[in-house]
């Protein structure tokens, strides 16, 4: 899946068209929360001004329904503000996307300028993959970049139908996606063992591919999460007013008995018996499947923790995807954190998915600490089902 890098190709006095993730968090004031997507698309955005090309920048931001006031709640002005603060140098922005702003605007660009396009789920044809749209994008730029990670797994118009329509012209990936699938290529195709992966999170639903496909690379799948009380339910258990999915409970037996020894579930279970107040609730903790009537599982227990972080220790490739309980709130935060401690303290190539995994292991001190953390949940798991991804096979090899 090695694909030629931005770097790999002359930029200078040519108009590189480049789809980033500046899906940022805004508060009600527009201003931007976490500036960590614009950031960590600094190496490829510095990769073609600091080489003399153009860069038009183009990203979509949250789910626009077409309401009139999503036109500035959606906005992507305050990311091209940003990204110019971070540059230290003026970066041009398009009140629209392939209208005549974006039009004139581009066409005035000169060597080591920067532009952003507005918001491409304003046009309805991002998100059907319109080649129409997709074209009039295309007709922007002399190559093609895609350093978006976190819509690999979409085929959006941005990301398929443009480089579609550009072919014959050079079409890349930026450092970012580069460094996201060497990582998790390297993990499912060719893992130095023992190779160890975390599934947390709620649903069974949501994990099912990535856990069968696991069970067939791994030497252990570890399982937390809300979706623990399903398999317990599986087995007989009793889980109180746990989260659970009745209705996957044959699909969780399934796995039980396909994973066998290598499916390692939670051995106890720290309870409450009021989710909105998990400082102030009654807690205890119980054995798997021993939870009673009024309370609800809100982490792995101790005994579990210690039994992860045993497994842990040994491993020399972790992922994890999915944290191990509500990590939001203290006391519940405990596996989560014990669980992190010990991939932080392992030798191993330690990758952990996007999403709320991402967000736990910043929260709690450990971005630095292990190898990678991806930038996006839903792509890093269609990754580790081992689903193909069309949006970057189309470009250039390396």
């Amino acid at each position: 899946m090695a694909k030629k890098t931005i770097d790999q190709i002359d930029v200078a006095g040519k108009t590189v068209l480049m789809r980033v993730d500046f899906n940022v968090p805004l508060d009600d004031s527009q201003a931007i929360t976490d500036d960590r997507r614009i950031r960590m698309a600094l190496p490829s955005i510095k990769s073609v001004i600091d080489r003399g090309g153009k860069l038009i920048l183009m990203s979509h931001l949250g789910r626009p329904s077409g309401d009139p006031s999503d036109a500035e709640k959606f906005s992507l002005a305050p990311a091209a503000k940003r990204l110019g603060e971070l540059l230290g140098k003026g970066v041009a922005f398009a009140t629209d996307t392939v209208g005549d702003d974006a039009t004139s605007k581009a066409s005035a660009m000169t060597d080591g300028d920067v532009l952003v396009l507005e918001n491409l789920r304003f046009n309805a044809g991002e998100k059907k993959g319109d080649e129409a749209f997709a074209g009039k994008l295309a007709a922007f730029a002399d190559a093609y970049c895609n350093d978006a990670f976190g819509t690999c797994h979409r085929k959006d118009a941005s990301m398929y139908a443009v480089p579609l329509a550009m072919e014959g012209k050079p079409r890349v990936v930026g450092h970012l996606v580069a460094k996201e699938i060497q990582y998790l290529s390297d993990a499912i195709g060719n893992p130095k063992r023992p190779f160890v992966a975390i599934l947390g999170g709620a649903k069974v639903s949501d994990k099912i591919n990535v856990i069968n496909n696991l069970l067939g690379i791994c030497d252990s799948v570890l399982i937390g999460g809300a979706m623990a009380y399903t398999f317990s339910l599986a087995q007989g258990g009793s889980i109180g007013n746990s989260l659970v999915e009745k209705d996957k409970v044959d699909l969780a037996k399934e796995l039980i008995e396909k994973g066998g020894d290598k499916l390692v579930l939670p051995v106890d279970t720290h309870c409450g018996d009021d989710f909105g107040d998990p400082a102030g609730c009654n807690k205890e903790v119980v054995d798997a499947g021993a939870i009673k009537d009024g309370f609800e599982g809100m982490d792995i227990g101790p005994v579990t923790s210690a039994k992860y972080a045993e497994i842990l220790k040994s491993a020399k490739t972790i992922v994890w995807n999915g944290p191990m309980g509500v990590f939001e709130k203290p006391p519940f935060d405990a596996g989560t954190k014990a669980v992190a401690q010990a991939v932080a303290d392992s030798d191993a190539i330690s990758i952990i998915g996007g999403g709320d995994s991402a967000a736990a292991v910043d929260q709690l001190g450990f971005a630095d600490q292990v190898s990678h953390v991806s930038t996006g949940g839903g792509a890093s798991l269609a990754m580790l089902e081992g689903q193909a991804f069309a949006a970057v096979d189309l470009l250039d090899e390396a």
